[in-house]
């Protein structure tokens, strides 16, 4: 063990864990006055304002493992007693002033393009340049301002804010280059002062939906997040793809067999559905009544349905699900169309959203309840569904949720087949899956 400092250094800090994730997990020991992320090696150097703080923390991380976004962090005490100016300029860049930053954004849960960075970026100055690419540390740009000014005003301004509500976090440092080199106005990489540039034959188009960045006070994305790549996925599971996960999938499409045909309907499936992500629209076959399909909002969410909910049992039948041969279901008489409805849970907080995705558990979660509702009432409201065996009402921030147990996993999946968005006591509930074991 080195001896005591009041510096701490912290390892396996992945790329979406910000600093002040950081912050948080070592403020209750005592004031913080300085953090350096040293990002390239996944580590951290954290200097508390006195050694008896860090004696504290580092005493307390050793019976309780320090965890943050479902990721291990590892603590000890750092061999530097104090951090000096060198020590928070690792890679010979950061502080030195330039007119280009490199910028990497963390916790990437929506497409960040050129024409994003520039309303984020533009306000601080003339921007002239903007080249985006995909590096081991992430989803990174280079800016390149009129004036050395204008960078170190957004530097100042911009470091660690999220461009979207809660994820797309800032990480800005001046870069040391003199000069960007742009050979191609498209998505990924723009000259702003020569706009007669091609845009290379494989240029795509803006994504629609994310060109609004607006303010950076909470702009909310909208229109499905089209995931990126696999490590932006990965950061709304805490670092790492459930097992059995690729990110890779581009197959938007599922086909849904050995269903009951006597008792399924659209607005069930979409209930069963909307758990793994956005749902676009969906049609049950009539030459096959025991079939459908369902359209997902991207390739990933169509992965997480077709991995979650292969082989579950929805009125005593077992399904089979699979990706269509169908890219996308075309619109008629016999679709039905959900890609405005606002019961789809993935059009805010789908961070949050995909770290619920699960199996179907025997629990189901209750949330958008009456403050004034009962347990009896909610036993009311789902025992046709099957035998429950526990409930439990409970606040969180003011508002009132619930656990329910039911005897098997069936039963649970048809309460919420049948139940999510039902009205109870006047409000519209909302039911998901449980990972909890018991109550």
């Amino acid at each position: 063990m080195t001896e005591p400092s009041k510096v701490i250094h912290v390892r396996n800090v992945g790329h979406e864990i910000s600093e002040n994730d950081l912050l948080q997990l070592f403020q209750p020991f005592g004031v913080i006055t300085k953090l350096v992320m040293l990002r390239a090696k996944n580590q951290a150097l954290l200097q508390m304002q006195d050694i008896p703080s860090a004696v504290n923390a580092l005493q307390f991380y050793t019976n309780v493992q320090p965890s943050i976004r479902g990721r291990n962090v590892y603590v000890q005490f750092s061999s530097h007693q104090e951090l000096t100016n060198m020590d928070q300029n690792p890679q010979g860049r950061g502080d030195e002033p330039n007119r280009i930053l490199l910028v990497t954004i963390h916790h990437m849960l929506y497409p960040i393009t050129v024409e994003v960075l520039h309303q984020v970026f533009s306000p601080h100055g003339f921007v002239e340049k903007i080249v985006t690419f995909q590096k081991s540390a992430g989803f990174q740009a280079l800016i390149q301002y009129q004036t050395r000014q204008s960078a170190v005003s957004a530097r100042n301004s911009l470091q660690g804010r999220n461009i979207y509500d809660g994820c797309c976090q800032l990480d800005i440092q001046f870069s040391n280059l003199d000069e960007l080199q742009v050979n191609y106005n498209n998505e990924r990489s723009r000259d702003f002062t020569n706009p007669s540039l091609p845009s290379e034959q494989k240029g795509r188009s803006s994504q629609p939906g994310y060109g609004d960045a607006g303010s950076m006070y909470g702009a909310r994305a909208v229109g499905f997040p089209q995931m990126g790549n696999a490590a932006a996925i990965a950061a709304a599971f805490g670092g790492g793809l459930p097992p059995g996960i690729s990110g890779t999938n581009d197959r938007c499409t599922v086909l849904v067999s050995n269903l009951n045909p006597d008792r399924i309907d659209e607005d069930k499936l979409f209930n069963l559905f909307s758990i793994y992500g956005n749902i676009v629209r969906i049609k049950l076959l009539r030459n096959k009544t025991d079939h459908a399909l369902v359209q997902m909002g991207d390739g990933f969410q169509a992965e997480l349905a077709v991995h979650f909910l292969k082989g579950a049992m929805l009125f005593g039948k077992r399904l089979e699900v699979n990706f269509s041969k169908h890219p996308n279901i075309t619109t008629g008489a016999d679709t039905h169309e959900y890609s405005n409805s606002n019961l789809n849970r993935f059009n805010r907080n789908a961070a949050k959203n995909y770290r619920y995705c699960c199996s179907p558990t025997k629990m189901i979660h209750l949330s958008t309840l009456p403050q004034d509702v009962t347990e009896e009432e909610i036993v009311a409201h789902l025992e046709e569904h099957g035998t429950i065996i526990n409930t439990k009402l409970f606040e969180m921030n003011g508002k009132k949720q619930a656990l329910v147990l039911f005897e098997n996993e069936e039963q649970a999946t048809e309460a919420l087949v049948c139940k999510h968005a039902s009205s109870l006591g006047g409000s519209m509930i909302r039911i998901s899956f449980s990972q909890l074991q018991n109550i």
